[in-house]
């Protein structure tokens, strides 16, 4: 029986400017810094819905494959008003879009729109790795739980820039190792394993060249 992911987790993003950028979240998108390291600076609303991971990087960026990341709002006037517009350009190719919706807490994911050569082979590839077939963007979306945040695959020739702004799509998962040795049936390549303090995630290659993490809460988990 096919198991599934819980709901996306987090994007991780390569950034030269990860201070600039969290700052404006700070500022404008209801966002607060959850950790700091020396590797990276991780922000978000709150710590057990949707986050973004800023790794420290070098040199400019490209936004390859990734177009924009959504945040779901209940009060789209309210929320645009410090923005001027519901679209937010952070530089290095990163950009927010705000939406109205329902919705648990305030600047949750609503979802991760990615270009790609053809959206129903992605969707399928996808599919294969927890993800549920879903239509709210159109053909070629993937969904993660019954009503939850999804991936829009739009239609664009393949982009993989040797500096590419996105690191990593996570997918909060029960059982990380569940769903590596589903992802190994299905063809995917396991290419690293991480036991932390507070998680345990394993990563594979996911569809065109997105890497993807599956990663599992410890009973430790304490983020706050």
């Amino acid at each position: 029986m096919a198991v599934s992911p819980l709901r996306l987790d987090h994007v991780a993003l390569w950034v030269e400017d990860r201070d600039r950028i969290a700052s404006f979240a700070f500022e404008k998108l209801g966002m607060h810094e959850i950790e700091r390291t020396d590797a990276f600076t991780l922000i978000g609303a709150h710590a057990e819905r949707f986050k973004l991971t800023l790794f420290a990087a070098e040199g400019p960026r490209e936004a390859g494959p990734l177009q924009h990341i959504a945040l779901r709002v209940s009060d789209l006037a309210q929320a645009e008003a410090p923005l001027g517009s519901p679209l937010a350009e952070l530089g290095e190719g990163l950009e927010i879009v705000l939406v109205e919706g329902e919705t648990p807490v305030e600047y949750d994911l609503d979802h991760v729109a990615l270009a790609v050569p053809d959206p129903a082979a992605s969707a399928q590839a996808w599919q294969l790795l927890g993800f549920h077939e879903a239509r709210p963007a159109g053909d070629g979306a993937v969904r993660v739980g019954l009503a939850g945040a999804y991936l829009e695959l739009l239609p664009a020739p393949a982009a993989q820039p040797e500096r590419p702004l996105l690191n990593h799509i996570a997918v909060l998962v029960e059982s990380a190792d569940d769903l590596r040795d589903q992802a190994v049936a299905a063809g995917a390549e396991v290419v690293d394993v991480k036991d932390a303090e507070n998680t345990y995630a394993v990563f594979v290659n996911g569809p065109d060249g997105v890497k993807l993490e599956y990663v599992e809460h410890k009973p430790s988990f304490s983020l706050v």
